[in-house]
């Protein structure tokens, strides 16, 4: 690999005309995920000059007008004319699909983006654009319109730095649902990123706010690091996850891994830097390899093998209970396919893998006996537990709070037998749920009473889970399963509402929910399907005139405007309403006002639910007190 990079370096495969037309089928959707994806593609860039070894920050600003700044010190896009094209590099980066100098391979051995069509799609994608290169001492300027030069680059000046910066406006006319950028889901990718590459430092700024936020991005504990993030507010075991790392056959693997004393898995795959969701040949080979190992020791373990049942062997899942785990191999041809193109499907790369967890796992464990007896015990558990759970979901099902259907006796369902159109309210308390058995519409409304508090399952084995008399009315009447075997095509209703108390008390049962929902149906989240109702917190009546108040600002501005006395009624709970007005305020879909359950970042949302519903009390007392300015108290 060479430093000398010059426009001799970049290869053109086609020109830039169906972005604009078909901008779906460069950058995935022109809503929210397209949107992001522009800035993805501009630091992807970045990200490639730093895994060549030539970049260590990168610099992300949000802009007034939602502008986006994206600049690094890497070695700055070429800008002399291209011998083939007659035109500079930097003009032919821009403006052509698939030229860059990810295709030379003496100018980057591995690379993440769409393989060179990344930066040229922002540009299409741009009302404008504007890329300032600095380079061998001079500062290089472009500028183009809705993909097009407006004039050759220039050179405007001197520059002491070296670096590329390129700045954008998305293209309101293509971007038609928003050309906002949401700050979390930005710093999601950023984050990971950083725990990606060691090292490197890239701080991100939004400069929309009136007092502007910045992040700095900086890990230089890698993937090791990045465990020990996920796994914050847990007890872990090794104390310090373990690191593999190798290459062979010119692929580069990095694994870490650790197990926590919660029941779930949570490991994250990367390729190249992209995230892998949909998995691949490397999260194939550590899941052989990891539970090949297991089972290996376990062997030898005469004390843990008579708690096992004859002839039986720890699965896959009995080994990865409670384990986090981050896989992030670097392939110079990466073949993905899946729905989504992010599962990785080179066939080498399993066997790569398998081996070198293998052998690294194997002589970790001999060199720390004690620590491989405590995960043993843990699986074999597991194990235990994996038959309680089919024991327990075949009880279930005798259960006389079924009806025929198999739906909880509590379920008032609706008559609609479409999922798109129906929806379920899982509601606070049994006289609420009278109120809102009257108020509902019974052809697409069903309604769920709960009562009491339901348990944390961010601290319970998933056959306590499937048997807890409070939870069972809920998995039985969305009837997709749970877990493992949840399955997003059998759910009943696409709109799954809680609706509790607006106080303390329901705000707990809706967190608990939540939890439930996020640790063992997180495609409901995904999809969009789970809501929180909105009832009012008061009714103004003045004279012959009502008014329902969702907020103490509303409520000041009505009573601003009123001339006279009014009577304010504090609603404090749902069963204080009568069931017309939960029908007008609460569940009528013309009036109704509800949250969306939304998840911009997930590996947060998982750190945030570790800390607030888990165990440890240290990280949790931080968080409260890091927060507490932005906390709403109703006492």
């Amino acid at each position: 690999m060479s430093a000398n990079y010059s426009a001799s370096n970049i290869t053109v495969l086609e020109g830039l005309e169906a972005v604009r037309k078909r901008p779906g089928m460069y950058i995935g959707s022109t809503g929210p995920d397209g949107l992001h994806h522009l800035v993805y593609e501009v630091v992807d860039n970045c990200i490639d000059e730093a895994m060549a070894g030539f970049c260590d920050t990168i610099y992300v600003v949000l802009e007034k007008d939602d502008v986006v700044r994206v600049e690094d010190n890497g070695r700055g896009i070429p800008v002399d004319i291209h011998p083939g094209e007659g035109i500079s590099a930097l003009e032919l980066v821009l403006t052509r699909l698939h030229a860059g100098g990810k295709f030379d391979k003496g100018s980057y051995k591995v690379s993440g983006g769409l393989h060179g069509v990344g930066v040229s799609c922002v540009n299409a994608l741009s009302t404008w654009l504007e890329a300032t290169v600095e380079k061998d001492g001079k500062k290089h300027f472009m500028e183009f319109r809705t993909g097009e030069s407006v004039a050759p680059v220039k050179e405007i000046g001197t520059s002491s730095r070296q670096g590329t910066t390129i700045r954008w406006k998305a293209d309101p006319t293509i971007f038609t649902e928003t050309t906002t950028y949401n700050f979390d889901v930005l710093c999601g990718r950023l984050r990971e990123l950083a725990f990606l590459n060691s090292g490197i430092k890239i701080y991100f700024r939004d400069e929309r706010l009136s007092n502007p936020k910045e992040i700095l991005f900086q890990f230089e504990g890698g993937i090791k690091q990045f465990v020990t993030y996920l796994n914050e507010g847990k007890k872990v075991i090794p104390e310090a996850p373990v690191f593999i790392s190798g290459e062979r056959d010119d692929v580069h693997t990095e694994v870490s891994l650790q197990y926590n004393d919660g029941y779930n898995e949570n490991i994250l795959t990367f390729v190249n830097d992209i995230n892998t969701k949909e998995g691949g040949t490397h999260l194939e080979g550590f899941k052989v390899s990891l539970t090949t190992v297991m089972n290996e020791f376990l062997k030898n373990n005469s004390k843990l093998l008579k708690k096992m049942e004859k002839e039986e062997k720890l699965t896959g899942e009995d080994v990865r209970a409670g384990l986090t785990a981050v896989i992030s191999v670097k392939v110079p041809e990466p073949q993905f396919e899946g729905q989504t193109k992010t599962k990785l499907g080179n066939t080498e790369v399993r066997g790569i893998v398998q081996s070198l967890v293998n052998e690294h796992l194997t002589l970790f464990f001999e060199q720390n006996p004690r620590t491989i007896e405590h995960i043993l015990e843990k699986a074999v558990a597991e194990a235990a537990a994996r038959i309680a759970a089919r024991k327990a979901k075949e009880a279930t099902r005798r259960k006389t709070g079924m009806d025929s259907f198999g739906l909880p006796g509590k379920l008032a369902d609706c008559s609609s037998k479409n999922p798109e159109e129906c929806e379920v309210y899982i509601v606070e308390g049994d006289s609420a749920g009278g109120s809102a058995k009257q108020g509902r519409n019974p052809k697409i409304q069903a309604i769920l009473p709960l009562w009491g508090k339901m348990l944390n399952v961010e601290r319970t084995r998933i056959d306590k889970v499937i048997n807890n008399e409070k939870l069972q009315p809920v998995i039985a009447s969305l009837g997709a399963g749970i877990g493992k075997d949840f399955n997003i095509e059998k759910l009943r209703y696409h709109k799954i509402i809680i609706m509790a108390d607006a106080d303390v008390d329901g705000s707990h049962i809706s967190t608990l929910l939540l939890t439930f929902f996020f640790r063992y149906m997180p495609q409901l989240i995904e999809h969009g399907y789970v809501y929180i109702a909105m009832p009012p917190l008061y009714k103004i009546k003045y004279g012959k005139k009502e008014y329902f108040v969702f907020s103490d600002e509303e409520r000041d501005e009505i009573l601003k405007n009123i001339d006279g006395k009014a009577d304010v009624q504090r609603y404090k709970g749902l069963g204080e309403m009568e069931w017309k007005e939960l029908k007008e305020t609460t569940m009528d879909p013309a009036n109704r006002r509800m949250k969306r359950v939304q998840l911009t970042d997930a590996v947060e949302a998982d750190h945030i639910f570790s800390t607030l519903m888990g165990e440890e009390v240290e990280p949790r007392r931080r968080f409260i007190e890091e927060n507490a300015a932005y906390a709403t108290l109703d006492v």
